[in-house]
């Protein structure tokens, strides 16, 4: 039998050794990034703090005040004075249709006034007339009576003197109807001389109010039809935002809520709102809420140019009371129950919890279940179980300097 040598001997020795180094690399392997590590978490102290709750939504730019000008009758469209976005003053002319024969009526009907009241001063002069001839016959058969009483004159001469007075007065009852009928024929040529002229002024359109000009919507020369606007017109202060929330975030959602706007035109600048109006009946097809946000300040013509924009709208609720709060991230649902993985030692726990108002920034109330000081994991590396070994970073994400 033979015996190793001393080469031999170091070869089996180095050979081992290299198993051992590969087992041990494989175990490390396994233990640390492998499927046996630990998962990465980061973690969070459980901190006592208030919450200010925030309502976001999407909205889009209105005028709450809009006039639409334009004739009440079909015509021809003679001028059009303004143009959009010049202001105008209330009373202004700032279109006119085509009058066609209104001009010719008026004069017409000016004449007829004229023509009535000319006939109403012949009718006083027939009514003055007849009085007048009434009054001689009334003396003349007065005389005549007497001398009839002395037997001067006969029956007959007589009769014929009352004869005249009844003509007499027959003659001034037709004078005074054909007064009156003189003077209704004035009032109706004259109430066709108003209607006339107000349909006359109704061809010339004018501003409602103070406002300024959005849209123009006919030009001189084409045919609008009664009720077509011409011009459309906007109120410059009323300014709002018609904003929607989902009925599902617009707890808390009231009248006389400070906002700040966001115009996408304008994205770095934020607009000072308030909530106007609560709309009292939701949309049950997109399962939103309503609401009309005012722009407050000065309209600048940036505001005005922004009328049909988007906007984005965020509405800012009273803040809670201090309660402890966790990061939004660090909320799990796990088996049908809302909680967190507090850490007990080294080792995460689930802990259900009821939770609060959320603010925008990510950070939400814990009514019950957890205390002020406690560590919860906020970001895992993969999905948790309970007990299972994790190894606490500052971050997840990796150090792109250090690659």
């Amino acid at each position: 039998m033979k015996t190793a040598t001393a080469p031999q001997n170091w070869r089996r020795l180095a050979i081992a050794s290299a198993v051992v180094a590969v087992l041990a690399a494989l175990a490390y392997v396994f233990t640390q990034a492998g499927p046996l590590a630990p998962v990465a978490v980061t973690v969070a102290k459980v901190r006592a703090a208030n919450v200010q709750p925030s309502i976001f939504g999407i909205g889009t730019v209105e005028a709450r005040t809009v006039w639409s000008v334009g004739p009440t009758s079909t015509g021809r469209v003679l001028q059009v004075l303004v143009d959009v976005g010049d202001v105008v003053r209330a009373g202004q002319v700032i279109a006119e249709m085509d009058p066609v024969d209104y001009n010719d009526r008026l004069r017409a009907l000016e004449a007829a006034v004229q023509r009535a009241r000319s006939a109403q001063i012949a009718a006083r002069a027939q009514w003055d007339e007849a009085q007048a001839r009434r009054q001689l016959a009334a003396l003349t058969a007065r005389r005549n009576e007497d001398l009839a009483a002395q037997a001067f004159i006969s029956n007959s001469a007589l009769e014929a003197r009352r004869t005249e007075l009844q003509q007499a007065d027959a003659a001034v009852a037709a004078a005074r109807a054909n007064l009156d009928i003189s003077g209704q024929e004035i009032a109706r040529v004259q109430a066709d001389h108003a209607g006339a002229l107000q349909q006359r002024a109704v061809l010339r359109m004018l501003a409602p109010a103070q406002a300024v000009v959005s849209s123009r919507d006919a030009e001189p020369g084409s045919t609008v039809a009664g009720g077509q606007p011409v011009l459309r017109l906007i109120d410059p202060r009323s300014l709002w935002v018609r904003m929607r929330v989902d009925q599902g975030r617009s707890e808390g959602l009231a009248v006389g809520l400070p906002a700040h706007v966001v115009l996408r035109s304008r994205p770095g600048v934020t607009l000072p709102a308030h909530v106007a109006r609560v709309e009292l009946v939701a949309d049950s097809v997109t399962e939103e809420r309503i609401a009309q946000v005012v722009l407050d300040g000065a309209t600048d013509g940036a505001r005005l140019s922004a009328v049909g924009e988007l906007a984005e709208v965020t509405l800012a609720l009273p803040a809670t009371a201090t309660t402890p709060v966790v990061a939004n991230a660090s909320v799990q649902h796990r088996q049908g129950k809302t909680g967190v993985w507090r850490m007990d030692g080294n080792r995460p726990h689930f802990v259900p919890v009821r939770l609060g108002k959320a603010s925008l920034d990510g950070v939400v109330q814990v009514l019950e279940g957890l205390q002020e000081g406690d560590t919860v994991v906020v970001h895992s590396q993969a999905l948790l179980s309970e007990g299972e070994r994790v190894r606490v970073k500052a971050t997840l994400v990796p150090d792109r300097d250090a690659r």
